[in-house]
């Protein structure tokens, strides 16, 4: 019988299977393939790595799958802080127009639209505010602004404001910014505009925040004429506390200070943070309240923005939202909401701002995720009767007025923080990158004994016998052209390569 050639046997593919699988890292490999060995023991090994490997494919399937879902937990953390940033604190009077501001002129103007006044009512309405009737030959202006007419007939600060006080340090008017909102010309403290210093506090509890003493001045309220949606029936100031990055929106998120009492108000700062798509929906991006009615071609480039775009905030979304919507129904907006376009005329309120804005709302057209970072307060309000007897004779010499305004016009408003303490609420992703590659690594340890490592060992493995197979079909030119001497013996030298893997060289003696 003929005996193979070393060269037969080194090309031979089982041989080569064998010495990789008794020298490779896998668990169970070497069972399989080995030299040897009974056919049922053979079969049994094979059946054990065939149900590893596909137990290992199934579990590495169910981890990627619960990867690709991108789930997330919310973690919440109580923190403590040396010194915190004093909230913005925004104040509106309930009463958006003093009676004794409004002319005539106003009237004709502003008075269908802001205060649902009939033409022919004007000088009933007139004599109600206890001013005299439209002159003989009254001739109204060519034009209106509802800005200015807010501006003018708003309730003053300086004359709402008795008393201003933060952690002990007098203020007053000059440290408040005049601000536009739906309840009209309102009034915001620390709320760094224009660069201005945000104030802080270093301690808590009362005496170490706002304090303010207001009078409503009832007296200038308007008289209810007919009862509409946005008729109001109380008295006292509208309130809300916010971030300086959030316009206030006070007509939806305020709370009330009535008269005749003091309002202490506890706050508790409390700082949100949400994960953007795909693990949640938070979005930093302001959006642009300028409507283009030209919109840009495909090709072209968008338009750059003229200022710094204010920080992203949820409400901050929804007016510039709801300022594109009326802008593009009206050609205008209405005079709290931001933008550049211009501010809406009386008639334009009436006529198309207004069924515009309500007809917004109800389809809920206005879709604005949540901001990935913001700041809202948690607020504890309790409150006391004041003044009392002897402070009312105080307060009635010292303001020139009587104990019986004093009684119902004055209030109090003590803000202040709890404690220097605060909440963090912080979305975090449920699963890692590195929590999938340690499943998956455990994994594949557990079931077949197997690393990094070995992937690249079957790699490896992989590119020689794929090297090897094209150095086969390489035909090997014969430059003889005479009779071929009689090939002598071969010699077979057996050598160990560096991976440790059994190799043989066939050289021609």
């Amino acid at each position: 019988m003929k005996r193979p050639s070393g060269l037969e046997e080194a090309q031979s593919p089982a041989s080569d299977i064998r010495v990789f699988a008794s020298s490779c890292s896998m668990h169970g490999l070497g069972h399989v393939f080995g030299p040897g060995g009974p056919m049922v023991r053979r079969g049994l090994w094979t059946t054990a790595v065939l149900l590893a490997l596909a137990t290992l494919l199934y579990q590495v399937a169910g981890r990627v799958r619960y990867y690709g879902e991108f789930h997330h937990e919310t973690a919440l953390e109580e923190r403590e802080s040396r010194r915190l940033t004093f909230p913005a604190v925004t104040l509106c009077n309930i009463n958006p127009l003093r009676r004794s501001r409004l002319t005539p002129n106003d009237l004709h103007w502003a008075g269908p639209a802001l205060l649902g006044l009939e033409p022919t009512e004007h000088a009933a309405y007139l004599r109600a505010l206890g001013r005299p009737p439209a002159p003989p030959g009254f001739m109204p202006s060519p034009t209106f602004d509802v800005a200015r007419l807010y501006a003018r007939a708003g309730h003053a600060l300086e004359d709402m404001l008795l008393a201003c006080r933060y952690r002990g340090w007098l203020c007053g008017p000059e440290n408040f910014t005049t601000v536009f909102t739906r309840m009209g010309q309102c009034y915001s403290f620390n709320s760094g505009a224009e660069g201005a210093e945000l104030l802080t506090t270093p301690k808590g509890g009362m005496g170490n925040g706002l304090e303010v003493l207001l009078d409503v001045q009832q007296d200038e309220y308007l008289p209810v004429w007919r009862d509409t949606e946005e008729t109001p029936f109380e008295v006292g100031i509208r309130v809300q506390i916010h971030s300086q990055e959030e316009p206030p929106l006070v007509d939806q998120l305020g709370f009330g200070a009535a008269p005749g009492y003091q309002t202490f108000v506890s706050c508790q700062k409390q700082q949100l943070s949400f994960l953007p798509p795909p693990w949640g929906d938070c979005s930093s991006v302001s959006l642009d309240p300028d409507f283009e009615p030209e919109p840009s071609g495909p090709l072209d480039p968008p338009r750059p923005s003229l200022g710094p775009s204010p920080p992203y905030s949820l409400i901050g979304c929804r007016l510039a939202c709801e300022s594109r919507y009326v802008a593009r129904k009206c050609g205008c907006r209405m005079m709290h909401m931001p933008g550049g376009a211009p501010v809406c005329s009386p008639q334009q309120y009436k006529d198309c701002a207004h069924p515009a804005l309500d007809a917004m709302l109800q389809k809920d057209a206005c879709t604005c995720p949540n901001p990935c970072a913001s700041t809202r307060y948690a607020k504890e309000l309790s409150m006391v009767r004041m003044p009392s007897r002897a402070a009312a004779r105080y307060l009635a010499r010292k303001h020139n007025r009587s104990e019986a305004y004093i009684a119902e016009n004055v209030l109090m408003l003590d803000i202040f923080f709890e404690a220097l303490n605060y909440e963090t609420v912080e979305q975090k992703k449920a699963y890692e990158m590195s929590e999938l590659l340690g499943d998956i690594g455990g994994q594949m340890g557990l079931f077949i004994g197997a690393s990094l490592l070995t992937v690249l060992e079957i790699l490896d493995y992989l590119c020689e016998l794929q090297e090897g197979l094209g150095s086969q079909r390489t035909p090997v030119p014969h430059l003889s052209l005479g009779s071929r001497p009689p090939t002598p013996p071969c010699a077979v030298t057996k050598t160990l390569s560096s991976s440790q893997r059994t190799c043989y060289l066939v050289t021609q003696l």
